[in-house]
């Protein structure tokens, strides 16, 4: 299954299903590898050779593939920056604009990326942290205890999705990622006109369409909307997650591992975003 929502794995072919019981990668790079050395164990003496037999098999480790572990502390590193930028942008209000911006352009470079950059991931990571702890301190200001809540929101929708996709009763299906993407489609393009109908004054809310009831009831549109966003992130994890598996079985090497944790921290960043907002919608039609 290829992972079509993510562009930061959708961009990566190596992140996707590859032929044979090892991937693409496997066959080509390290099992050729093995047998290129064939020829040279001939010369080796009958105890080197029973040696080498008795010895253990080379994990993915020890030849230079990606494992979970990997990801885990690549994953790590990147959220620890983010939370340096965020306490930098709580600290200086005044980055928070030049954060957004330059995690704009940083996401979309590293998305488009054949080749991983550590630096400029590590990058994006600080940028973005800015950016949400400017914006974390604004909403701060206005509801006090929202950051916390959609902190824990976040790290409880990332937790129950992940048991949810290890014990298999969560999977990126064919149609499952079919509806993913006509709604993320849909979405994006609600969101931009929200955006314009705010930047050319046509409603003075403070969310746009979103502060505003549904006709007839006291339910602001954002609710449904914020509650179908955060699916949709959740779901991306649920690709994530999928696209990480694939990289490790196809026996990717180590350096991808940069990959997928930017990868998972695109999708948290954008799922704390969503829950945030969710929240400061509701407190704010108290």
């Amino acid at each position: 299954m290829a992972n079509g929502g993510n562009p930061v794995f959708a961009n990566n072919k190596y992140f996707k299903d590859q032929p044979g019981p090892h991937g693409q990668l496997a066959n080509q790079g390290y099992l050729g590898a093995g047998t290129s050395t064939m020829g040279s164990q001939a010369q080796l003496s009958s105890q080197q050779l029973q040696d080498l037999y008795n010895a253990p098999s080379a994990g993915p480790a020890q030849t230079g593939r990606m494992t979970f572990d990997d990801v885990i502390m690549k994953t790590v590193a990147t959220l620890a920056l983010v939370l340096v930028g965020a306490a930098a942008g709580w600290i200086v209000p005044i980055l928070t604009i030049p954060g957004m911006i330059v995690g704009l352009v940083l996401g979309l470079v590293n998305s488009f990326k054949k080749q991983p950059s550590p630096a400029l991931i590590l990058v994006y990571a600080a940028a973005e942290g800015m950016f949400l702890g400017g914006l974390s301190r604004s909403l701060e200001s206005v509801y006090p205890g929202i950051v916390v809540q959609a902190v824990l929101g976040t790290l409880s929708v990332f937790a129950v999705t992940l048991v949810l996709f290890k014990s298999g009763k969560l999977r990126a299906t064919p149609k499952a990622t079919k509806f993913f993407m006509i709604a993320l489609g849909g979405y994006a393009v609600f969101s931009l006109i929200n955006f314009g109908l705010m930047v050319f004054n046509v409603t003075n809310s403070p969310w746009g369409v979103n502060s505003m009831d549904i006709p007839g009831t006291n339910i602001p549109f954002g609710l449904i909307l914020g509650l179908l966003a955060i699916g949709l992130a959740a779901f991306s994890l649920v690709m994530d997650f999928t696209s990480i598996a694939q990289g490790v079985q196809n026996g990717l090497p180590a350096k991808y591992s940069w990959t997928a944790a930017f990868g998972l921290t695109v999708t948290l960043v954008w799922l704390y975003i969503e829950i945030i907002r969710l929240i400061a919608i509701l407190r704010g039609n108290d």
